[in-house]
């Protein structure tokens, strides 16, 4: 990344995404924090979405991924401890990292393949 200019705010915020679990570097900028906590979570609300009727985002409710983030068998890879470890540097409830996440990913339902049948 270096090679290509890429500045060093984004480089560090990479490193940090993966914090705890194959590099040291905490995330500590409000960027770094999102970064890291949501790239699990959205993680679990693809598969979520893939196992609907509906393959959408656009119909997805909170409860829905609560009740997924809940069964540790359901997308067994997701790290569960590091979406609780990233809201609590981020100083946010779940259900509310959830949502925006949702929103985030209904505003690119199109672009993620996620748009679905609606």
């Amino acid at each position: 990344m270096r090679a290509r200019e890429i500045d060093e705010t984004y480089i560090r915020a990479m490193n940090c995404h993966a914090y705890g679990i194959c590099t040291e570097t905490r995330p500590e900028s409000k960027m770094e924090k999102v970064l890291f906590t949501i790239d699990e979570l959205t993680g679990l609300i693809n598969a979520l979405c893939l196992m609907r009727p509906t393959k959408s985002v656009l119909d997805l409710e909170v409860k829905s991924v609560k009740k997924k983030f809940k069964d540790r068998s359901f997308a067994a890879g997701v790290n569960r401890d590091t979406i609780r470890s990233g809201c609590e540097m981020l100083e946010m409830e779940l259900d509310d990292v959830i949502r925006e996440t949702i929103e985030g990913m209904k505003e690119r339902a199109q672009e993620i393949g996620l748009k679905g049948s609606l």
